[in-house]
């Protein structure tokens, strides 16, 4: 089986364009290289060299491990480079150290995110989702999207761009507001504010109405617009397993908490469709050569926010730290667009970190983890969207806990840099046969 430079299987079923592109053919999709090489992305995030700060402070072990080590970054970015290859990835998955794609002795490809609305959100402190009514977000994203995208217009080697990374689009592990109400509660004459009044004015023929489902302590439209807070009249569990059953049957015995979340589901379409439109199209202007590969959903949101995803993503992206992603992929595809498993993970309880911080399952062992991997990834290439995954993370985290507590068994390789034999083994033996495994992907739907 011949390979391009990249790792893509040339046989001749596509073309090479210069620049990675995604196709079909017998009903499976695959990212093209810019040789023309069949291609799935096989990536790992954070492969960087100063991976991860204890808590808030300077210390960084796995670099002071790698200093010891190597001597230097530079020879550590080829060391990285050939091992990564050797475990037969070929992308370099978020917040990596993009030097290390050129370090070895074949390319990887690089995948970052660009923080479109994360970054204007940084600028609103009252919002948890960016005001994509606010035509400062629109010059916004325009402007970062050049300053970000211009340069890499002619990078071959880049596999995409995301946009953001785990926005919030409903209630989820850091709130239980709606992006409603959230928008609501914005300072008067936020244009998110405007917007959101204006949809449920024209939906509801007078207050009276609109009140006998909202509950609030207004009593007209103009009280309405002055309330300090609008408080929800009901609440909803985090999407997913059960959760969603359970919502089903409450809303289905109280029509009222259902038409609440029936005009909440109806402003996050509105707010998606939004989103998508203006960064894929800030970003497609600033560099039309390349992909723009989603916004890594950090959980399954509502069908219209994928819906609204499939309209304007060349390919669509989400974290799945669950112990098997194919319900998970069967949602996202049904939009008819290539699915990108922008990060997953095992953790080991034998490799003596807390793991008490951190996404995704615990098993007992490093010998379970690998098995994991090898479960998840062979069920996950079954399914005719999957372009792709890229495992969280390169090395593990420390033990004392990074920024945000994690503490986990994430890595590849140890803080000390020592490989995980057993999961780095299962990682070499899979990559290498992802592509045979997908192209039989259409027969066993």
């Amino acid at each position: 089986m011949q390979r391009t430079k990249w790792g893509g299987i040339t046989d001749d079923r596509f073309h090479g364009s210069g620049f990675f592109r995604v196709d079909q053919r017998d009903g499976v999709f695959w990212f093209v290289d810019p040789d023309g090489g069949r291609f799935l992305s096989k990536g790992v995030n954070m492969v960087r060299f100063d991976q991860d700060h204890v808590g808030n402070t300077a210390r960084v072990p796995y670099a002071d491990a790698c200093r010891d080590k190597y001597g230097s970054q530079h020879i550590w970015r080829g060391a990285a480079a050939n091992r990564l290859a050797n475990w037969h990835f070929n992308t370099l998955g978020c917040w990596s150290d993009e030097l290390v794609c050129d370090a070895g002795s074949a390319p990887l490809a690089t995948a970052p995110t660009i923080e479109l609305g994360a970054s204007f959100k940084l600028h609103r402190r009252d919002q948890i989702f960016p005001d994509v009514f606010d035509s400062a977000f629109t010059a916004h994203i325009r402007e970062s999207a050049t300053h970000k995208c211009t340069k890499r217009g002619n990078q071959v080697g880049l596999l995409g761009t995301f946009i953001d990374n785990e926005l919030y689009w409903s209630p989820d592990w850091r709130g239980a507001e709606e992006l409603l109400t959230l928008f609501l509660n914005l300072s008067a004459r936020r244009p998110g504010r405007v917007a959101a009044t204006v949809m449920l004015q024209e939906h509801y023929r007078d207050f009276s109405q609109f009140n006998a489902i909202w509950q609030t302590r207004a009593r007209s439209w103009e009280e309405f617009g002055r309330l300090d807070k609008v408080v929800a009249p009901f609440f909803r569990m985090p999407p997913g397993g059960s959760n969603d059953a359970l919502e089903a049957r409450a809303n289905l015995a109280n029509p009222v908490r259902a038409t609440f979340f029936a005009d909440c589901d109806a402003f996050t379409a509105v707010v998606a469709d939004r989103y998508f439109e203006l960064c894929v199209s800030a970003i497609k202007a600033a560099d039309p050569n390349h992909l723009v590969i989603g916004s890594r959903f950090g959980y399954q949101p509502l069908a219209s926010v994928i819906a609204a995803a499939g309209r304007y993503l060349d390919v669509i992206s989400f974290n799945c730290y669950d112990l098997e992603a194919s319900p998970v992929i069967d949602a996202y595809a049904a939009v008819g667009k290539p699915c990108l498993i922008s990060e997953f993970s095992f953790r080991g309880d034998d490799a003596g970190l807390p793991n008490s911080h951190g996404a995704g399952p615990r098993v007992e062992s490093q010998i379970e983890r690998a098995q994991c991997f090898e479960r998840y990834v062979t069920a996950a290439l079954r399914k005719p969207a999957v372009v792709g995954y890229h495992w969280f993370a390169h090395a593990d985290q420390p033990a004392e806990g990074r920024f945000d507590g994690e503490n986990s068994n994430y890595g590849t390789v140890t803080i000390r840099d020592e490989a995980y034999a057993e999961l780095t083994d299962a990682m070499s033996r899979v990559n290498a046969v992802a592509e045979q495994i997908h192209a039989t992907a259409a027969s066993v739907i």
